[in-house]
């Protein structure tokens, strides 16, 4: 009896001091026919809906939780795969503060994500997580040792196969991370104006080969290192890694070894910020499955350092990073003027700069069997300079941006971009002239009183080079049903803190090709209550690119309606 009431007050104590959190979603479209836009067949698909339900449980040091998902079907745009429904997500975890263990599904990364980063994004229908352990030591202050080992997820195939060997199609994933914070480790830098860590990490898959063409390495190891140090205003940190050599899909089966380098310099002070990135990579895909082409079983994970927008028109050409080789750099400045000055007046005025532009590696030829080439499949491919820069330029941006907030009731935002972008090469539109466009919108906020406020865009998009009249062939069409110059505008009333109503147009009135001229209308409501939300909205959606870090998949031009229903608790 005495045993059973002790289990029974442990029991209500882990009920009672316990922890509950979670959050739902779901994200449902039904598609119509609409002719005005090219859309003649739904081919079966009339509804489409993603959803998800997360629940986390913690008890002191102790946690746990799940992530529930069903796609039926999945939207368009997703990847077909993920048509389904069943428990995708679990863990559970027990951390000391000394000592730290997962089973389960696992997300993290290793320094910037270089050889190692496991993360879900609901927006793309990624999700690249590890199942299997981890383990977390910290064994003095300031030193942290990180061990992963587990099979990552690839929609719902299942982790165990019969035959080992001869059915596994996915490798093993094992990996080691260290850093050390000497500030935290030496009583003497406690208190320094002088910041410094360093990093370390190495991460291997082990995949059977399974190629009749090729001698694929069945364990490929990839390491890097890092290191973090400020003094002052100023920061920097930078971090480099090394693969070896990894043919695959991706990289069209060659054995040349892979690189990257990644740095970031910055100044820091009240009303002013100077950041200078700059990053080189060469044929660092990593992924879990040699045979993968797509967003999937990435291992590793390729930050975008370019300016991400987040309005309709600038955002319609975002940059998807390239693992097979790239050099890129990205200047940002921002500065406010201060209150009280001409230009300043009562609140300030926000002004930023951001020019980012990201070229292609030089690549030199090899010999083989007595003749130069390059990027010829079970060659080493090529050689590269560190240091050298190719004349293809992939992308560049160039933006100025004023956020101005008038007076109490008025709020402005405008800026300019400057655009080039080689949609061949990240789009894969083979033989389409590069982008090069003028890009500006103005946002404006009325506040009416303290519950009710109106905000107006508009926005504007001019290319160059593709007008109206522009030769194509007629197989061409496809890659230019989004080019040409643009025009949208906005209006949105807001009740806070509950309702918000908008209506849009996104016109497309200056396509080369007459049948693509369309108007996008739109109509939005949506409402707020704590932490749900509610947003229902029709009309048509035009076909791009939905990128999310430097990730991306593509969106086809749609019509119909959109309902999502969001809470968390």
């Amino acid at each position: 009896m005495l045993l059973l009431g002790t289990l029974s007050l442990h029991a209500q104590s882990f009920v009672d001091q316990a922890q509950v959190s979670g959050s739902f979603q779901t994200d449902a479209q039904y598609y119509r026919l609409d002719q005005g836009i090219g859309i003649t067949d739904l081919n079966g698909k009339k509804l489409g809906i993603n959803g998800f339900g997360k629940i986390n449980y913690t008890y002191g040091d102790f946690s746990a939780g799940m992530r529930f998902e069903a796609f039926l079907p999945e939207l368009n745009g997703f990847r077909r795969e993920l048509n389904g429904v069943g428990l995708a997500n679990f863990f559970a975890t027990y951390d000391n503060g000394f000592v730290g263990v997962t089973v389960g599904d696992i997300y993290d990364q290793f320094g910037s994500g270089l050889v190692f980063r496991t993360y879900e994004e609901w927006s793309l229908g990624m999700d690249n997580a590890l199942r299997g352990v981890r383990t977390v030591i910290r064994p003095a202050q300031g030193l942290t040792f990180k061990g992963v080992y587990g099979r990552q997820r690839y929609f719902w195939a299942p982790y165990l196969e019969r035959e080992f060997e001869i059915d596994d199609y996915r490798g093993i994933v094992r990996g080691i991370d260290g850093e050390w914070d000497l500030n935290q480790s030496i009583p003497a830098m406690h208190n320094a104006e002088f910041k410094m860590s360093l990093g370390g990490s190495f991460v291997s898959k082990k995949q059977y080969d399974m190629s009749l063409f090729y001698y694929i390495p069945e364990n490929v190891g990839a390491a890097a290192g890092r290191v973090n140090l400020a003094y002052g205003r100023f920061a920097f940190t930078t971090e480099y890694a090394y693969k070896i050599n990894d043919p695959s899909a991706i990289n069209n089966y060659i054995y040349k070894e892979g690189q990257a380098l990644m740095s970031s310099l910055s100044y820091s002070q009240k009303g002013l910020g100077v950041v200078l990135q700059v990053k080189r990579t060469d044929n660092m895909s990593f992924k879990s499955m040699y045979t993968g082409l797509q967003n999937d079983l990435d291992i590793n994970f390729i930050p975008p350092i370019n300016y991400t927008h987040t309005h309709s028109l600038p955002s319609m050409y975002t940059y998807s990073t390239q693992p097979n080789g790239e050099m890129a750099a990205q200047f940002q400045v921002n500065y406010t003027i201060p209150k009280g000055t001409a230009l300043g007046g009562k609140y300030g005025t926000k002004l930023a700069f951001n020019m980012s532009q990201v070229n292609d590696i030089v690549r030199d030829s090899v010999l083989d069997h007595g003749q130069m080439v390059i990027n010829k499949k079970g060659t080493l491919g090529y050689t590269s300079n560190f240091f050298s820069v190719s004349d293809h330029r992939f992308f560049r941006d160039i933006n100025f941006e004023i956020d101005k907030k008038i007076d109490k009731d008025w709020h402005v935002t405008a800026q300019y971009i400057n655009l080039y972008y080689d949609i061949e090469t990240i789009e894969g539109h083979a033989g389409a002239p590069a982008v090069e466009a003028n890009i500006g919108f103005l946002d404006v906020t009325y506040k009416i009183n303290k519950r009710q406020s109106l905000r107006f865009e508009l926005q504007g998009l001019w290319e160059k080079e593709v007008k109206k009249g522009y030769a194509y062939d007629e197989s061409e069409k496809k890659d230019y049903q989004k080019r040409g110059d643009w025009a949208f505008g906005l209006l949105e009333y807001t009740i806070t803190p509950h309702w918000s109503f908008s209506i849009a147009d996104k016109w497309n009135y200056g396509n080369p090709v007459p049948e693509f001229r369309d108007h996008y209308f739109t109509g939005t409501v949506s409402y707020i209550h704590d932490a749900t939300r509610i947003m229902l909205s029709g009309g048509r959606q035009s076909e791009g690119v939905v990128c999310v870090g430097g990730v991306c998949r593509t969106v086809p031009a749609s019509s119909g309606v959109t309902l999502t229903v969001s809470t968390s608790f």
